[in-house]
């Protein structure tokens, strides 16, 4: 696919770090499967994925947490 950012690299499969903010909770995943620009690095993450992401941030802030790091794991 054509990245919809740059407009001229190609998105090929690929792992990166995601990081989110929710609040005061900083959670920082590693290793979570995207489809990665091939120029400007932008990642795409399907439906399944960046629900799981939510998911766990939502889990760190309901537990106070002010940073987490973990490895993504389907």
């Amino acid at each position: 696919m054509i990245c919809s950012l740059c407009k001229h690299g190609e998105t090929a499969p690929g792992l990166v770090t995601v990081t989110l903010t929710r609040g005061e909770t900083v959670v920082v995943l590693k290793g979570v499967p995207a489809e990665v620009c091939d120029n400007c690095g932008e990642y795409y993450l399907d439906t399944a994925t960046a629900e799981r992401l939510y998911q766990q941030a939502d889990a760190a802030v309901a537990r106070r947490v002010e940073v987490e790091v973990l490895r993504y794991a389907a």
